[in-house]
């Protein structure tokens, strides 16, 4: 019997019109219709002001997908998605949390480039003490960190969450609070924080 490979993950990200809101879910999983069993929808998430998505997708084939190719299709049957850029992925981590099975419906990404040097250290802290952490509190479902081998920041960790408010609880602040968090945060650069209400996810 042939072994599954592991999947590659594709990371599109784009501006989004304003009429993307009530769009996005139906015109989402028409496109991963449109591609069969090919190319998965694994999460389709809409920023809480509405201005950008990312799209989040993989796939069991031997070959990495043509991110080129995948980008003028989606822009082919979403309309309303702009400037629309294709990353390959590259995943690193993936933690089950406290919440897990429950459906999320708030997606928390933290992107940023460590300084240079930091890139192990910061490993070393997201993989061993930071995602296991977080991933533990109430109301998180999954934590999953990404290389983006694309359009960077090249650490992207996300975190699939029941409630928005889950970020400022006390689980949560207590993790974010730890000594070597002290050390390893102030070398992120090019820091980017994004909230995303959930839109579409695999089934």
């Amino acid at each position: 019997m042939q072994e599954d490979t592991a999947p590659h993950f594709v990371l599109l990200q784009m501006r989004t019109a304003p009429d993307a809101a009530s769009r996005i879910d139906a015109d989402v999983r028409a496109f991963h219709a449109d591609n069969g069993p090919a190319l998965l929808l694994h999460r389709a998430a809409l920023s809480l002001d509405g201005s950008q998505a990312y799209v989040y997708l993989k796939s069991h084939a031997a070959e990495a997908p043509d991110a080129e190719a995948i980008t003028a299709a989606f822009q082919a049957r979403c309309d309303w998605a702009g400037e629309v850029r294709a990353s390959p992925l590259e995943a690193m981590r993936d933690f089950a949390g406290a919440s897990t099975g429950e459906r999320p419906h708030f997606h928390y990404v933290v992107e940023t480039d460590p300084e240079t040097g930091w890139l192990d250290e910061i490993s070393r802290w997201y993989d061993t003490e930071h995602m296991p952490g977080l991933a533990a509190v109430p109301g998180c479902v999954r934590a999953m960190r990404f290389l983006n081998r694309g359009a960077g920041p090249l650490s992207l960790a996300c975190y699939d969450l029941l409630r928005e408010d889950v970020l400022g609880s006390p689980p949560w602040l207590a993790v974010r609070a730890t000594a070597w968090s002290g050390i390893a945060r102030p070398h992120f650069t090019n820091t980017k924080r994004t909230m995303f209400r959930v839109v579409a996810e695999a089934s």
